[in-house]
């Protein structure tokens, strides 16, 4: 079946998430500098979460442009993954209102997890459904990114109640190695 629904619908679905964790952004109380850092990991969180979901949005495109077709596995699976990132708004509003506090940053950090395991889920089924020789599968090969991010998130998770800023750092440092743009889908286009 052909992949354009699927693409369209994810984009807005996305769209949607990125309105709503911006609608959750608290203004400050006070008509001042101190009342704007008053806000300020609100915000911190806010931009780290905006960034995760651009990551996602964009090595989604990259996946489902390499794609020919999709099957109603891929489907689910790309819902299972829309159902992750939708918690991303609640789960960064609950964080940026108590940034220390072992039980939110411990959900956000599921949350993360929950969206990497999604997202290899996607592409598992996708180089399965494409094969073996497709340019999918050429270009995700082992994909060890994914792996490291997943475990890293599972460590800021087990971290959480114990070293909070640490926690953060590691959610930061997972999403920092994703801004650099992977470029293994399009140079597999460009291939022979």
């Amino acid at each position: 079946m052909g992949k354009g629904r699927l693409e369209a619908f994810s984009d807005g679905v996305i769209a949607i998430i990125i309105t709503i964790m911006v609608l959750e952004l608290k203004r400050p109380e006070e008509l001042s500098l101190a009342g704007l850092l008053h806000v300020g990991p609100h915000l911190a969180v806010y931009a780290l979460s905006f960034l995760y979901v651009g990551i996602y949005w964009n090595n989604h495109h990259h996946l489902f442009h390499a794609a020919r077709s999709v099957n109603g596995a891929i489907v689910w699976a790309n819902l299972h993954l829309l159902f992750w990132l939708s918690l991303v708004p609640f789960a960064s509003s609950w964080l940026g209102e108590n940034y220390l506090s072992a039980v939110p940053l411990a959900l956000y950090g599921v949350v993360l997890l929950m969206s990497g395991v999604a997202y290899a889920i996607l592409a598992h089924l996708l180089v399965r459904h494409e094969g073996a020789t497709s340019v999918i599968a050429k270009a995700i090969g082992k994909d060890r990114k994914t792996l490291w991010s997943v475990v890293g998130y599972a460590a800021a998770i087990a971290l959480a109640p114990f070293f909070a800023p640490l926690s953060l750092a590691i959610y930061a440092v997972a999403a920092l190695s994703w801004f650099i743009p992977d470029p293994r889908i399009e140079r597999a286009l460009k291939a022979p």
